[in-house]
């Protein structure tokens, strides 16, 4: 369940004066206009600008972008233009008079070969299908990579003369010389074998859809193979014929089977294929895949299906045998992610661990032996950006100022010489870096403020130019009726501090009484209350918020216990309970709340959505009398209903905790619903079935409770298309006036 809201609205500190927003008094503020729910769903009136199409080049000086069709290289010093390296006029088939409509590209390693897409079909969250085509810069000459169908994941060889591409569940490679296309596996079957793609909770809870790895030498492909013959079905009808369609598709929920999962490696030159010794443990998970930097040897991580031990095996991709040389283990759960990088030489990885309380780096010898602690402290890092094999250095971002914000470090490989990087002050950075970890993008936003986007040196941190400033969105934001917003924390009645965020009415008075509207998400790892601007949905969340500040609602949200950025502890303190601290510290933040002097403790409400809104109907719930009004939007209402990855993380199976999965369900809580309730889902939710409010809706109506309820035939669980997000936002917007 990734479907998050992040950077709600905080503080408004930034590096720069100019990007400090004006202070306005309240008579002032009274002659501003409101914003309107068609200035964040039709207009575009708020929209952030960044600098699009923004790919390196092998030249770290260098970058290339779509530009009305054509595909131009840009100085990454000035930004403008240098040269088109293809022009949109030159990209037909033989035969057409009409270019290709590019929706994407890639480059081969010495950038004179492009794959471009077009005509893609989004698939799920991750996975997609498209007509790939081969250009040739030399040459001039563009060709289909196939002509059998749309194509999944298209990639160059390292070396470039060839290609690898999935199609109907079956892996292919494509020889670039003659183009001719050879599959590699032939038993890929719908609902049944995968080759080379991920399956859908793969895909939705260990992040990637690619399912196949060119080696750093060409020779081999390594690829997944999913049997799901064994997992369960779910169908989804599709409404809009005179007969509505079925979709069915493999969806394991907690408890239930999963697919049984082997990596193999395929030699190019030989048509030969190997399969990997993953163990006899067919009920296990191996979510990630990658070469070592040496030669034959492949890494693969291997993890029970409880995910409190993940292994990391190196295999010998000619001979399948492999053997267990890091074990990393957690009472609770071991997270995955993308830090493990294999060192030059081939005598050292890195790795990142919560072994000690908190995510930091490791080094250990290929045998798996530790070798030393790169970064320690009360604060973890977040991601690894960039990786200097010749000078020895690692760059990461981390939470060491503050868990509200991100910013980029970096660490030698010896464990010296630890530097924070920019001079950006408080907020987040999100960061871009060259291949060559010359110089990097930096995306800094702070609380309601856009993202100033600045290209720096890697070596200091030092401004090199300042490529968008969003100047334009800041003065227009400066023309609306806009609340403050700042950060706070308060403690629990059992002395846990929590982190909150409130945004006020630009025209609060203190001596007034105020509705508060609350707003949550509250899963594992995640945060909401976050000192940047949000991107998408997060942004646009706050901007709904600033419209209901305007319209005498203070909207607060509070991080509670599983929350991310604080450590181990904090974060999994909600381990095999799912729901019951989180429910528990969202009360104790409507209690702090009532207890302040402007708030009117009578006029509290929640909203989320996804696990937010699973949080919402709880709080409706088993803290009733502390909430007048909610709104849940696609919430999981019963944890069996949910997928295997996610839930057995944080609950155990069902058959092993039956009780972490009852005790904290809306669906046995709703005799106690009191206050006015709106339910919204999409039909068409792949990810929380619609089957969560079917089952809400049936134990609300047992217990005779009144609500409401808003579907969306055929939207998925981002509830999106067409005038979609503002009719939504517009029943929302009724609701939260019309009940709090």
């Amino acid at each position: 369940m990734k479907f998050r809201f992040l950077g709600l609205a905080l503080l408004l500190a930034t590096a720069s004066p100019a990007l400090m927003p004006v202070s306005i008094s309240p008579a002032q503020a009274q002659q501003k206009p409101d914003i309107t729910l068609e200035d964040i769903w039709t207009k575009g009136t708020f929209a952030a600008r960044s600098v699009p199409g923004f790919n390196w080049m092998l030249d770290g000086r260098y970058y290339s972008s779509l530009d009305e069709g054509n595909l131009v290289q840009h100085d990454v010093t000035t930004g403008k233009a240098v040269q088109t390296l293809v022009s949109g006029a030159d990209l037909k088939v033989a035969g057409s008079t009409t270019p290709l409509e590019v929706d994407g590209y890639e480059f081969n390693a010495d950038e004179q070969k492009i794959l471009f897409s077009t005509d893609t079909e989004p698939i799920y969250r991750r996975s997609s299908k498209a007509n790939y085509f081969v250009y040739d810069r030399a040459s001039k000459k563009l060709v289909p990579l196939s002509t059998g169908g749309k194509q999944s994941y298209a990639s160059f060889s390292p070396d470039g003369r060839r290609v690898a591409f999935v199609r109907d569940n079956n892996l292919f490679v494509v020889d670039l010389a003659s183009m001719q296309e050879k599959a590699v596996t032939t038993d890929g079957v719908a609902n049944r074998i995968i080759n080379g793609s991920a399956d859908w909770v793969y895909e939705e809870e260990f992040e990637f859809a690619k399912g196949f790895f060119w080696s750093p030498d060409s020779r081999q492909l390594a690829y997944y193979t999913f049997d799901e013959s064994q997992v369960p079905e779910y169908n989804m009808q599709t409404w809009g014929p005179l007969y509505p369609k079925d979709y069915r598709y493999k969806y394991p929920k907690a408890g239930e089977k999963n697919s049984v999962v082997g990596v193999s490696v395929y030699d190019v030159a030989g048509a030969k294929t190997v399969k990997m010794d993953v163990g006899s443990e067919v009920d296990q998970y191996i979510p990630r895949v990658i070469w070592t930097r040496t030669p034959n040897l492949l890494s693969i991580r291997r993890m029970n299906r409880l995910q409190n031990k993940l292994e990391i095996l190196h295999a010998n991709a000619g001979t399948g045998t492999a053997q267990v040389v890091l074990t990393d283990t957690d009472k609770a759960y071991v997270e995955v992610n993308d830090d493990l990088r294999y060192l030059q030489g081939g005598k050292e990885f890195l790795y990142s661990s919560e072994k000690d309380g908190f995510r930091h780096l490791y080094v250990y010898d290929m045998q798996g032996k530790p070798v030393r602690q790169l970064t320690k402290g009360d604060w973890e890092i977040t991601e690894i950006n960039g990786f200097d094999e010749k000078k020895g250095l690692v760059y990461y971002s981390s939470t060491e100022a503050s868990p509200l914000q991100r910013h980029l470090y970096r660490v030698s490989l010896k464990g010296s010489g630890k530097t924070r990087l920019g001079e950006t002050g408080a907020g987040t950075d999100a960061v871009n870096m060259s291949p060559d970890c010359k110089y990097y993008l930096n995306y800094h936003s702070s609380a309601g403020v856009p993202q100033l986007v600045s290209l720096r040196n890697a070596q200091n941190g030092k401004l090199v130019k300042v490529l968008e400033d969003n100047a334009k969105l800041r003065e227009k934001l400066s023309q609306y009726n806009l609340g403050k917003l700042e950060f706070i924390s308060f403690k629990t009645s059992d002395g846990t501090s929590l982190n909150a965020s409130v945004l006020k009415p630009a025209n609060f008075d203190a001596s007034k009484k105020y509705p508060v509207l609350m707003y949550v998400y509250g899963g594992p790892g995640s945060q909401t209350v976050k000192d940047d601007a949000g991107a998408g949905i997060a942004f646009t969340n706050y901007l709904w918020h600033q419209l209901l500040a305007q319209k005498g609602y203070i909207v607060v949200s509070v991080d509670n216990r599983g929350t991310g950025a604080r450590g181990a502890a904090f974060k999994k303190s909600t381990y095999a309970n799912l729901g019951k601290l989180e429910t528990d510290d969202q009360a104790e933040g409507a209690r702090y709340f009532g207890t302040l002097p402007y708030v009117d403790k009578s006029r509290i409400g929640i909203w989320g959505w996804s696990f937010g809104g699973y949080m919402t109907a709880l709080a409706m719930t088993k803290n009733a009398d502390l909430f007048k009004a909610g709104i849940s939007v696609a919430p999981v209402t019963n944890w069996r209903y949910y997928d295997t990855v996610y839930t057995e993380r944080f609950l155990k199976t069902p058959q092993e905790n039956p009780a972490g999965y009852d005790d904290n369900s809306p669906v046995q809580f709703a005799q106690q619903l009191k206050g006015k309730y709106l339910l919204v889902h999409g039909t068409g939710d792949d990810n929380v079935h619609f089957q969560n409010s079917t089952a809400w809706v049936d134990a609300m109506v047992k217990a005779n409770k009144d609500f409401q309820s808003l579907y969306y035939p055929n939207r998925n669980h981002g509830i999106y298309g067409g005038n979609t997000r503002l009719h939504l936002y517009r029943q929302m917007t009724d609701f939260v006036v019309k009940n709090l």
